[in-house]
């Protein structure tokens, strides 16, 4: 019975769909009852060119829109079908976690207008801007070693930023300079080099020398310090460079707010031990040089107090948000520990030196020169020379056994080993770290 009422039933709806014997130009009538409207609409093909023309038909009768040949411009830009990644950078901003939802200094604030929130989210404080380096280039970034000592930074744009910078010159705050002394420091010898005037002024860079490049600058005692290492031969040392740069990014990954210090280390020696050089036939594993360390900033205090190590083990002390930090990591194919070795170039005054009684005149009349033009940034012989003030070496040893200044002489592994840098300076914001450091060159 079911087979019959199916049969019967196709048999109908084929009658019903037969055209009319009568259908002509009057028979219209008879036709179908329900005609769709789009008979009435003329065919017109697709229209897909860049000038409007129809796009050809592609496999199967589809358009060539649906079926992406060679000549397709989505093929042109993906050949055989490889789809670009999604750019990467080892230094993008990164969400950080923040457990704290309100921090205490802002507790008690006055909520901000909703254009005072995001300006304050952009730029941070004024002192951030300063260390920003107000639209400038990033402060450390692409500036020679002699250029960044003989000039301060063109950040200074707006006239207004010119005046103020003019008035806390006079007040001997320092607005835009260089922040230490550039270190030039060759080969075994890892930091805390700079050529002083005499001898050292006859060093010449060789094709095999391997050379840390390492110096900062400042706006109003905001410090940016970096450092990267420049080997003329590179592909001789290029698992040692790769190996500095790698950990500093690493230690750049792992840092942020509530980040114990001892965690960044042990990322970063992890990563530094991993790779291994081959120099003149022979194989080095690249070791962290363990007494060194990176570093927090405070205003116009170099080392502000924490340490970053780059070995495992170092201090359960947390980063915290706004601080400014130096991440650095030093590479070695030697003992992995520095001494200090070698004439003196890079000094400091500590923090209220200035009022410490003296004996010598000379020794004062330099202390006062010191305070004036560096206060506790630190600096060094030549710029004494610059600066007229020949001569010194006696009254800064004066000044360096009254503990008024501190002396930071070279810092050297065993000789015949290489020693390799790179650092940058980094600032913990609420919801991101930001590089402060990075440019397109650097």
């Amino acid at each position: 019975m079911l087979a019959a009422a199916v049969k019967d039933t196709s048999a109908t709806a084929a009658k019903n769909h037969q055209p009319s014997a009568k259908s002509g130009t009057g028979g219209a009538a008879e036709g179908p009852k329900h005609r769709s409207y789009a008979d009435r609409d003329p065919v017109v093909p697709s229209v897909g060119g860049p000038r409007g023309e129809p796009l050809p038909a592609g496999a199967g009768g589809l358009p060539a829109a649906d079926v992406a040949g060679a000549d397709h411009p989505c093929a042109r830009a993906v050949p055989q079908g490889q789809l670009p990644g999604r750019p990467r950078h080892p230094l993008r901003e990164r969400p950080v976690r923040h457990r704290r939802c309100v921090r205490d200094e802002r507790r008690h604030e006055p909520l901000p207008q909703r254009g005072e929130a995001r300006a304050r989210a952009r730029d941070g404080d004024g002192a951030v801007r300063a260390a920003r380096g107000r639209g400038g280039p990033p402060a450390g970034a692409a500036l020679g070693a002699e250029l960044a000592e003989a000039r301060a930074p063109p950040h200074l744009h707006r006239r207004q930023d010119r005046e103020e910078a003019g008035g806390a010159h006079r007040q001997g705050r320092h607005p835009a300079r260089a922040g230490v002394p550039t270190g030039v420091s060759l080969n075994h010898c890892a930091a805390h080099f700079t050529p002083n005037c005499g001898t050292d002024e006859k060093i010449v860079l060789d094709y095999d020398d391997v050379m840390k490049i390492d110096f900062g600058t400042q706006i109003n005692g905001r410090i940016i310090d970096c450092a990267w290492t420049v080997a003329m031969n590179e592909g001789k040392y290029e698992n040692l460079l790769r190996a500095v740069r790698e950990s500093t990014y690493e230690g750049v990954k792992q840092a942020g707010i509530d980040v114990r210090l001892c965690d960044v280390g042990a990322a970063i020696e992890e990563v530094m031990e991993s790779y291994e050089v081959e120099i003149n036939n022979k194989v080095y594993p690249v070791k962290s040089i363990r007494n060194l360390t990176g570093h927090n900033i405070a205003p116009y205090v170099i080392h502000g107090g924490k340490s970053v190590p780059i070995v495992k083990g170092g201090e359960q002390t947390k980063m915290e948000e706004g601080e400014l930090f130096a991440i650095e990591t030093f590479g070695t194919t030697g003992r992995g520990y520095v001494a200090e070795e070698g004439d003196c170039s890079h000094y400091m005054m500590v923090p209220g030196g200035e009022t410490m009684p003296l004996r010598s005149e000379r020794a004062s009349a330099l202390l006062k020169h010191i305070h004036q033009n560096y206060n506790t940034l630190a600096f060094c012989r030549k710029w004494l020379d610059r600066a007229g003030e020949d001569r010194h070496l006696l009254a800064l040893n004066q000044l360096c056994e009254a503990g008024a200044v501190h002396k930071y002489p070279p810092l050297c592994d065993v000789r015949g080993c290489y020693t390799a840098q790179v650092e940058h300076t980094i600032l913990l914001r609420p919801t991101a770290k930001e590089v402060l450091s990075k440019g397109d060159d650097y």
